[in-house]
């Protein structure tokens, strides 16, 4: 029986082949490794049981339609902090962009979700934004534009805003500012809740209002707009 002889690689070449397999198993494994490595993203929301069970008692449930309605608006906010990631206070000129510090939603949409839920809770009714509902039915659109929403770590959260409740088709409008502060202690998740209990309080001043207009609306002769319900808060009203 007769062996063929297959010829040799040439030993430059084989060397060669050995050196690319030994310099890919390194890049893979490299890459394995900045994957394995690579820091985790957690996201945060205004939502929840906290920033309800920090606002004022809820009011219970009924079978039956409301009295009136709410429609609460989409909320503005400045545009250094409309963005998904935390952007945090380092000075009083300079913030931090944060990158796996992130809100589930932009910041705007966080606000205005919690800001409903406090307050279809506190005044026991329906958030009808968006939906139609019968002409009868009174409704009041709450309106905000948030002037201020500064991240503190370790020291505070704040939000300063001008809101406005009007009561639809009509033009009795009550428009107020509400500055809220709360102390925070170390960590993101502590900052976030502070902004959760600052949000719970400008809802439960904005409820307030509600009840003021819903009231003022209901006597006859009309009575003028209310003032705002808390002090320090400026009111500029229509009629």
């Amino acid at each position: 029986m007769m062996f063929a002889r297959l010829p040799r690689p040439p030993r430059g070449l084989a060397r060669g082949v050995v050196r690319g397999v030994v310099y890919a198993g390194a890049l893979a494994a490299a890459i394995a490794m900045a994957a394995c490595s690579s820091p985790t993203s957690r996201f945060y929301t205004l939502g929840g049981a906290d920033a309800a069970a920090n606002a004022a008692p809820a009011v219970a449930h009924t079978a039956g339609a409301p009295a009136w309605l709410i429609e609460v608006a989409p909320v503005n906010v400045p545009p250094q902090v409309s963005r998904n990631q935390l952007v945090v206070q380092t000075g009083p000129t300079q913030v931090q962009l944060l990158e796996q510090e992130r809100w589930a939603s932009l910041p705007g949409d966080e606000i205005r979700r919690a800001l409903s839920t406090n307050l279809t809770q506190q005044l026991g009714t329906i958030d009808a934004f968006g939906t139609p509902h019968a002409d009868g039915v009174a409704a009041y659109r709450i309106a905000m534009n948030v002037q201020r929403f500064e991240s503190w770590p370790g020291s505070h959260a704040l939000i300063d805003t001008v809101w406005s409740v009007r009561a639809v088709r009509s033009n009795a409008v009550m428009t107020c500012r509400s500055v809220v502060s709360e102390q925070v202690g170390s960590g993101y998740d502590a900052l976030v809740d502070g902004h959760r209990r600052a949000l719970a309080e400008v809802s439960t001043q904005i409820a307030a209002g509600v009840r003021a207009m819903a009231a003022a609306a209901g006597k006859t002769p009309a009575v003028a707009v209310p003032a705002c319900p808390a002090a320090g808060m400026s009111a500029a009203a229509g009629t």
